[in-house]
């Protein structure tokens, strides 16, 4: 029997209808597509009354925030603690009561910032790995679990640009890939799979304001935290498939470059600087920190940077073009 009798014969036994119901396909049609399309109206109504709440959610908790969580007993990691955000996350932790692990690759200051907060009562370790090594991340982890437990939070601060980094000559094109988008994913392999079996855990990335707008002369950079975006996006909704969500939330980060530590306050000069200006480091930590503990899953220093980029997404590609060209922060060291 050649293809096109086999298709023939499929066809007809799936339009076959008994004798006894003939004279009745008319009416049948119509009631099966009268009920196809009750279900869809009802579809419509639960998704529009749900979006609605979800609305009126987020306008509430605009006026009256989450409470916060407390973090005391947490097992936190933190990748990317010699200096900067990192290092303030990683006192600020420490003080709120959680168990601070410290990894980076400059063990000489992150044993330093280690003494500081053993010595201030707190507890910390510090553990030296290279991010851009999967083998060294699997035995890093391992060492963190065998010292205080499973990781119940981890905070991804590697490859997040600073100023400097803005107009310095860039890394390779692959370190850079590595250490801000493929250590991610090594990261979550480790880590994620048993946050999933004790059904706990909280997973924040931070990732700078160049993912939702780019920045210039700095392509790899700016690709690295556009792909941060979508691997948070990916993750989010593989927590939200699997109902681990409630339990394991995730925030993403939306870092603004210019957050500096006090002792190169003085370094920049911003074009705009009543509009632009520069944030502490700790400052920024304590916000993080915040909007963590309220379980956020999108935060951005300072607040407004990510409702304006939404808003300039909106406007014609040309006009962001202009604007962009406005509020270039014309960086000079």
């Amino acid at each position: 029997m050649s293809s096109r009798e086999m298709i023939i014969r499929h066809e007809s036994q799936a339009s076959y209808i008994p004798n006894w119901l003939e004279c009745h396909r008319k009416p049948v049609t119509m009631i099966l597509r009268l009920y196809s399309s009750v279900i869809l109206v009802w579809d419509f109504c639960i998704i529009v009354v749900f979006f609605t709440m979800q609305m009126l959610r987020s306008l509430y908790q605009m006026i009256r925030l989450p409470k916060r969580k407390s973090v005391a007993g947490e097992i936190v990691a933190i990748f990317g603690t010699s200096r900067g955000v990192g290092r303030d996350l990683a006192l600020q932790l420490a003080e709120l009561g959680a168990k601070v692990a410290c990894v980076d690759i400059n063990s000489t200051e992150n044993d330093m910032l280690v003494k500081t907060i053993n010595g201030s009562g707190y507890i910390a370790h510090a553990f030296e790995c290279d991010l851009t090594n999967k083998n060294d991340i699997i035995r890093t982890t391992n060492a963190i679990e065998k010292r205080f437990g499973h990781i119940t939070m981890f905070f991804h601060c590697c490859g997040v640009p600073s100023p400097r980094s803005l107009v310095a000559e860039p890394p390779p094109i692959q370190t850079t890939l590595n250490l801000s988008v493929i250590s991610h994913f090594w990261l979550l392999e480790a880590i994620l799979p048993k946050m999933k079996r004790n059904n706990h855990g909280h997973i924040v990335f931070l990732t700078s304001v160049a993912g939702l707008s780019g920045v210039k002369h700095q392509t790899p950079l700016s690709v690295a935290q556009f792909a941060v975006q979508g691997l948070f996006e990916s993750v989010l909704d593989e927590l939200r498939i699997e109902k681990f969500l409630k339990t394991i939330p995730i925030s993403l980060v939306h870092l603004y470059p210019f957050v500096l530590t006090e002792n190169c306050r003085n370094d920049i000069r911003m074009r705009i600087p009543s509009a632009f200006g520069t944030i502490r480091s700790e400052d920024a930590a304590r916000k993080i920190i915040d909007g963590v503990r309220r379980n956020e899953l999108e935060i951005s220093i300072p607040k407004y940077c990510l409702t304006l980029c939404h808003v300039f997404k909106l406007l014609p590609r040309r006009a962001t073009l202009l604007l962009r060209e406005l509020f270039d922060t014309g960086v000079d060291f």
